[in-house]
């Protein structure tokens, strides 16, 4: 009912519709992730839809509270976007079509085909680093031996292989030094593109000299460089997946998200992926969790070095590696045993940014951190984690 009573010749007047266009923002960027590529120009186009449904609006939503705090927030954002107030827009009820060659229109288009709401995308994050940790795609964290060449994943749309090799004489602690993806042809999205990365070489394109695949407008697979010599990232948008690759002192990290779905495209000659299934229990070095669990100190007293070649006792590490993780979790005590175990400080800034891109990639912020268990020889919540600066300490006694 009207809310003011109209005498003589008045039209009704039109409601305010301000919520009727945030309700529409936020279907049009509740999908879009910051770290993947095109974030920047979606959303830009969804706040111009934004600005333009408020404008429409104006007259009838004056002395409306949140179209005016609709309005600032919309301005604020373009601002801290750098979003030009004039260019394409983002549609609430758009034709759409299916591109091969876009991985996150694929769901869009079979729901508008079918008619029937779709399941969201599911993505998987796999990790590896410093002495070498590994974070499987079902959040398995592991510390393993596997030197030489390994696959970490071998499916229908991509491969990825590295290489690791001793860190210190005597030790089998290994770290990676080379890493090789392929990007498998798919349609006509990309022809098959090899990437090779090696310590002291992090190229900024592909081995043919490319530095994208696909078509030259749609550049459906990209290397973007970050930072020069030390820092790539991989965008392929055509499987939904990006790469990072990392060189931190002398050894290279690795941080890859990918939808569910492709990442279980494999046949059961490819079984043998590290960030599907883990290492074999025979290269790990917790020895499948079957390792009990010390109270911290026993094993290695403070202030005793736990290596010839380490310059760090128990108590230095810690300190260390609290200096950039504030947070003690399975990345702060990988910290510690890689310093105990090598002496060499570029692996406190490794597991910083492994921390930092399972920030960056994985999908869901409550796994992002892993704790140790509280529990005997298995582990609590985290119970298929390597964990525990005590477990690390055992680990330096029984393997170094």
């Amino acid at each position: 009912l009207p809310s003011v009573l109209c005498l003589g010749d008045c039209q009704l007047q039109t409601p305010c519709r301000i919520q009727k266009c945030t309700t529409d923002f936020v279907s049009l960027t509740s999908h879009l992730n910051s770290a993947l590529e095109g974030f920047d120009l979606e959303f830009c186009k969804a706040l111009r839809a934004y600005s333009a449904c408020t404008y429409r609006n104006s007259k009838v939503c004056r002395g409306n509270l949140v179209y005016h705090s609709a309005v600032l927030g919309i301005s604020d954002l373009m601002s801290q976007r750098n979003c030009s107030k004039d260019g394409p827009t983002s549609s609430t009820n758009p034709e759409v079509t299916h591109d091969p060659c876009n991985y996150s229109g694929h769901t869009e288009a079979r729901e508008h085909q079918g008619g029937e709401k779709t399941h969201p995308t599911t993505y998987l994050f796999c990790g590896l680093f410093g002495d070498p940790h590994l974070r499987t795609f079902k959040d398995h964290f592991q510390t393993c031996k596997v030197e030489g060449a390994w696959p970490l994943i071998d499916n229908n749309y991509l491969s990825v292989q590295v290489t690791n090799v001793p860190v210190v004489p005597g030790s089998s602690a290994t770290a990676t030094n080379k890493i090789t993806i392929i990007f498998k042809s798919y349609q006509d999205c990309t022809d098959q593109k090899v990437y090779q990365a090696v310590t002291d070489d992090l190229p900024a394109a592909f081995v043919d000299g490319t530095t994208s695949g696909g078509d030259g407008n749609t550049k459906s697979l990209r290397i973007v460089e970050k930072v020069s010599g030390k820092y790539v990232e991989m965008h392929a948008k055509y499987i939904g997946t990006t790469v990072y690759i990392r060189q931190l002192g002398h050894y290279l990290t690795l941080a890859i998200r990918m939808p569910q779905e492709l990442v279980m495209a494999y046949e059961e000659s490819q079984d043998l992926q590290l960030c599907v299934n883990g290492c074999p229990s025979t290269e790990r070095i917790d020895d499948s969790g079957h390792l009990p669990l010390p109270v911290m100190g026993q094993l290695l007293p403070q202030g005793g070095a736990a290596h010839p070649w380490s310059v760090y006792t128990l108590e230095t590490a810690t300190t260390k590696c609290h200096e950039k993780m504030l947070v003690k979790d399975i990345y702060f005590y990988s910290c510690v045993f890689d310093l105990l175990t090598t002496g060499d400080a570029n692996f406190t800034a490794a597991a910083h940014s492994a921390l930092q891109d399972v920030e960056a990639l994985h999908p869901r912020k409550e796994h992002w951190h892993i704790f140790p268990s509280n529990g005997g020889g298995g582990v609590g919540k985290g119970s298929k984690f390597f964990v525990g600066l005590g477990l690390v300490c055992l680990i330096l006694v029984v393997f170094l």
